[in-house]
């Protein structure tokens, strides 16, 4: 059986996402589990093939150290950003 292109890749962002789309497996993952989404409404919503989305589920599963250290990851990139933000409401004096 001849080997199929790999779907999900690193070319665009820092975490696994679908080839050729800024869509991220981590996305589709919170999309289906998290939202209760069916993946043919994901599909459609994102417009991805049916495939984009079962293999981005299924690399989710295969990789789950992986998976965990990028929402690590993006739970100390988004805290580092809090921390940098200094907005304050104006004075109203």
């Amino acid at each position: 059986m001849a080997q199929q292109p790999a779907r999900i890749v690193r070319e665009v962002h820092d975490e696994p996402h679908i080839k050729g789309s800024r869509v991220s497996v981590r996305h589709i993952y919170a999309r289906v589990h998290d939202r209760g989404l069916r993946p043919e409404t994901v599909a459609e919503r994102l417009d991805l093939d049916l495939a984009d989305v079962y293999h981005a589920l299924a690399y989710y599963h295969d990789h789950p150290e992986e998976m965990a250290a990028v929402e690590r990851q993006r739970e100390e990139a988004t805290e580092a950003a809090r921390e940098r933000t200094t907005i304050s409401p104006p004075d109203d004096g």
